[in-house]
């Protein structure tokens, strides 16, 4: 079998494995991809030694040059020139049919151009209106679904965030490397030999990759952004905090603490019997100023090393961002409850819970059938800033780990527990939302350890978190830091936590809980 028949056989194989992964919708295996690549360099080498042979018995013939005068030594003939044009054609042909997934056979062997070919697979694109045939690689028909697909594919590999409907193509790009993944990036922007690309080490990848990463338009980057801010929304979403469970929600539009003028309406009186042909009187309203809220920022530094990247490790961008968003939630979650525990002085100087808020028992106790009534009556018996009566309703009372039980039976026992008399719990199924805590267990520690009630958000304001513009969950962005070998995010979110009216929470300092 002489050189031209081997190079033959050899794209044949080449084509016969691609063949088989399309007729299987998926990629190359790690095996098949490797078979394809040897032979691909096989061919390269065959091709330069066919075109080198065919210039060496053109010299032989003619002791001369293709313009009839004797080569200067040392000096690139047309010959050798032609070899390495040769080489670089097949090279991007095949590259560019491996895209689309077309046989390069019939293209390589009849010496088409590097440029006839694209405007072939072109044309046929414009008639179809559709890929010529499923690639093993390219799964979106546009490069936005590709970017989807990957950042998708990439998520699938993590145990920690659940996909719930990847994207068409994300299952076969599933067992991409990084490598992989940044390989079919360069090759898609078009400036970048695919057999260049499969040549280069891990390290060399990464250079070329680093490049790109503050390119806002660059692909690889962009994928990795997705897969982030994807891994930080779900993992941030599934915190199993309690805070918001009694808070409201807030929105400012800056850092600065909002303004005095803001004011609660109040004191309007009854209103008055006007007599036939009475006089309207007029009235001024009292106001009251609001508490101050006020916004900061918190946040995290984080990377994907270089060695990393080489090494595969996925984790960098599916975990360990979400674990960042994570810590910020639970950071909000423990400022929460160190307001309610610390007990420190609000917007009016007084301290949070006191006997001139009318919302604080100092005799403390466990929660109980009496304890639980004296609570909610003492918040219905409020008023407002002006000396009027209002309507608090307690929706939820606040534990720490340890009570839940022993709230399951106050709550859904028909009689009172322990009477001799059979008398009816007032408290059966009264509509109570339990939540329990183990950060006010942390926080009191072996000292006594409080407990609270608070009312629904329309009949008393109580704690309110503020978001930035409403934005709830971190925000990444890439940064560039000197001398840091690896890609580099910024993660922060901005909130502020304030009391708006002591009125909807009420406390029992209770008693120090039993060891297990």
């Amino acid at each position: 079998m002489n050189k031209q028949q081997q190079r033959a056989a050899k794209i044949a194989r080449q084509q016969q494995l691609v063949n088989a992964a399309k007729a299987a919708n998926r990629s190359l295996t790690t095996e098949e991809q490797s078979e394809f690549d040897t032979l691909q360099r096989e061919i390269d080498t065959l091709t330069a030694e066919i075109a080198a042979e065919e210039a060496q018995q053109q010299r032989q013939a003619t002791g001369t040059n293709p313009e009839g005068t004797p080569a200067p030594e040392g000096t690139p003939t047309d010959a050798q020139r032609a070899v390495e044009a040769e080489r670089t054609r097949i090279t991007d042909i095949t590259a560019m049919c491996r895209d689309f997934g077309v046989d390069p056979a019939d293209y390589i062997s009849n010496g088409t151009t590097v440029d006839q070919v694209r405007a072939a697979i072109l044309e046929q694109l414009r008639t179809n209106r559709a890929p010529l045939s499923t690639s093993v690689q390219v799964t979106g028909s546009g490069e936005d679904e590709f970017r989807r697909d990957a950042s998708d594919a990439l998520l699938l590999r993590c145990s920690r965030v659940a996909v719930e409907n990847p994207t068409p193509g994300a299952r076969q790009l599933q067992g991409m490397s990084l490598r992989d993944l940044g390989i079919e990036c360069l090759m898609r922007d078009g400036q970048h030999n695919a057999s260049a690309l499969l040549r280069m080490s891990g390290d060399d990848l990464y250079a070329e990759l680093s490049r790109q990463f503050y390119n806002p338009t660059a692909a690889f980057p962009a994928i990795l952004d997705e897969t982030i801010r994807k891994s930080i929304v779900y993992l941030y979403n599934h915190v199993p905090t309690t805070f918001q469970a009694f808070t409201t929600t807030g929105s400012l539009k800056d850092f600065k603490q909002t303004a005095d003028h803001e004011y609660v309406i109040g004191g309007v009186g009854d209103f008055l019997l006007v007599p036939e042909n009475g006089e309207l009187k007029a009235d001024t309203p009292r106001t009251d100023r609001l508490p101050q809220r006020k916004l900061d920022t918190y946040g995290k530094q984080f990377s994907m090393t270089r060695q990393a990247f080489i090494n595969d490790d996925i984790g960098f961008l599916t975990e360990v961002p979400g674990l960042y968003a994570t810590a910020a939630k639970k950071t909000i979650d423990k400022q929460v409850y160190k307001l309610l525990f610390e007990n420190k002085a609000i917007f009016d100087g007084k301290k949070f819970f006191s006997a001139d808020h009318r919302n604080h028992i100092t005799t403390g106790s466990k929660p109980s059938q009496a304890s639980i009534q004296q609570i909610i009556l003492k918040m219905q018996q409020q008023v407002d800033q002006f000396g009027e009566a209002i309507y608090i309703t307690p929706r939820t009372i606040v534990v720490p780990v340890g009570y839940e039980f022993d709230l399951a039976v106050i709550l859904h026992s028909t009689q009172v527990t322990g009477s001799n008399n059979n008398d009816i719990n007032p408290l059966y199924n009264y509509p109570l939302q339990i939540v329990q805590s183990p950060v006010l267990n942390a926080l009191a520690g072996t000292g006594a350890c409080p407990w609270f009630m608070v009312a629904s958000s329309d009949s008393a304001r109580g704690i309110q978190v503020d978001y930035l513009n409403g934005q709830e969950t971190p925000t990444v962005r890439r940064m560039e830091v000197p001398g840091t070998l690896g890609f580099v995010w910024d993660m922060y979110l901005d909130w502020g936590i304030s009391v708006r009216d002591f009125r909807g929470i009420a406390r029992n300092d209770g008693v120090a809980l039993p060891t297990v």
